[in-house]
């Protein structure tokens, strides 16, 4: 997820895709136990765009 269309997303709109992408990497972590995985890159890319969501939600939280 690039950085420009976080920017742009509202907190609920923030909060809905964290909720989207935690679903996904605990059925990413599933798969990779299971050896099932095809993209074991995609661990890495979601785990930075949760982490991406979470700073910008912060930030938008201090703010108003």
């Amino acid at each position: 997820m690039k950085t420009s269309d976080v920017k742009k997303m509202t907190v609920t709109q923030l909060e809905k895709e964290l909720l989207n992408l935690k679903k996904e990497k605990f059925n990413l972590r599933f798969q990779k136990i299971n050896s099932q995985i095809q993209n074991t890159a995609r661990i890495r890319i979601v785990r930075r765009s949760i982490a991406k969501i979470l700073t910008f939600v912060k930030q938008k939280q201090k703010e108003s």
